[in-house]
């Protein structure tokens, strides 16, 4: 059985194993990006940490792991379906992780120094999870559509912070 076989119907839909990664993983990014951008909009900020916050801690390392797991498998079965040859497949990953090593760092930088990015990079998780959800079921939106969408967004927040930058600081009285 491949992981590419129908499993069951639903709503007329045969659904595999890949669908439900797939679906699973797109309704996960979206749940927990729109968690993210709630939790940094509109909760209250300077809290002292508590134990619920150590346990919220533990939860986030566990999303993160779920994260990367999806991921790993949505990039294993697109390097299945590009890629006949299993070093290939294994060279590919091994590039994509050590790439992911050494800009998470300067990436990570950068979103502090401009903590706007990260809302827009959590708009960006939304809307890939709504892409893999609708890929789950087949629903197929061409990815230039989110490619240019993004790109675009990127290219309007990269003028404000230009422009942020620009200004000059506050008076202080």
């Amino acid at each position: 059985m491949k992981l590419s076989d129908p499993l069951f119907t639903l709503f007329g839909e045969e659904i595999s194993g890949r669908d439900l990664v797939l679906i699973g993983g797109g309704l996960f990014l979206l749940w927990k990006a729109a968690n993210e951008i709630y939790v940094d909009v509109e909760a209250e900020h300077g809290e002292p940490p508590t134990v619920k916050a150590l346990h919220g801690i533990v939860l986030v390392v566990a999303q993160i792991a779920i994260i990367d797991i999806v991921f790993s498998l949505d990039s294993v079965i697109t390097a299945v379906g590009l890629a006949r040859d299993v070093e290939v497949m294994v060279t590919a990953i091994l590039i994509a992780v050590g790439v992911m090593f050494f800009f998470a760092k300067p990436l990570g930088d950068m979103v502090e120094r401009h903590p706007s990015l990260k809302l827009l990079a959590l708009s960006f998780l939304m809307l890939v999870g709504a892409m893999l959800v609708a890929e789950g079921f087949d629903q197929h939106v061409p990815k230039g559509y989110l490619y240019f969408s993004m790109a675009f967004a990127t290219g309007v927040e990269v003028l404000n912070i230009r422009r942020r930058g620009k200004r000059s600081p506050p008076a202080t009285a």
